[in-house]
């Protein structure tokens, strides 16, 4: 098997034991068993547990980018029609993201230092996004003229990751996802 091989399927392993058993609970042991690998073949390609948990997560992350980048570069949506979908995408694929949720736990019992910049990296990149949007809606006379750019989209960042904690961590993703859609119809009108 080469190299890339070997390592994409140490990550796809470890991938559903973290999100099955948690960061703490899956051990590089377990991991090496279920992938048939030597632990020694984790170790060439991951240092440490820390380091192969953050390239899951990377990978969680990566694939979220992905798919809001298809929304954010869609030219035949106005505006508003792309801050709902992606809004409403962010939620969808970010229920999914199990080893993520990890991290949101981590942030109350202790600290993930080794995540942060994969979470603050995420952090930027979706201002950068929501900044596109917003700017083609007060450029298209959908959103009203906003003052203070930086400071709107650190607002919305804190709102999503207000939100993630109820949905995610307590399950309530469920009950509150048909409500998304008229919760984005308040959003869009306010900005404009």
């Amino acid at each position: 098997m080469s190299i890339e091989k070997t390592r994409d399927k140490i990550i796809s392993v470890a991938t559903k034991l973290f999100s099955r058993f948690g960061f703490h609970k899956t051990s590089m042991d377990e991991i090496a068993k279920i992938a048939r690998k030597a632990k020694g073949s984790l170790y060439y390609h991951f240092a440490s547990k820390e380091d192969l948990f953050r390239e899951v997560v990377s990978k969680e992350m990566e694939a979220l980018r992905s798919q809001l980048s298809v929304i954010v570069d869609n030219l035949e949506l106005d505006a508003t029609k792309k801050l709902k979908k992606y809004l409403l995408k962010r939620m969808e694929v970010l229920n999914e993201a199990a080893n993520y949720h990890e991290t949101l736990k981590a942030d109350f019992f202790e600290h993930f230092d080794f995540i942060d910049d994969l979470r603050n990296e995420l952090d930027e990149w979706e201002k950068e996004n929501l900044k596109k949007i917003i700017i083609q809606g007060v450029n298209n006379g959908e959103f009203a003229a906003i003052k203070d750019m930086d400071v709107l989209l650190d607002i919305f960042i804190m709102i999503f990751k207000g939100l993630e904690i109820p949905f995610y961590l307590q399950n309530r993703y469920e009950k509150y996802s048909p409500y998304f859609e008229g919760l984005m119809g308040i959003l869009t009108k306010g900005l404009a």
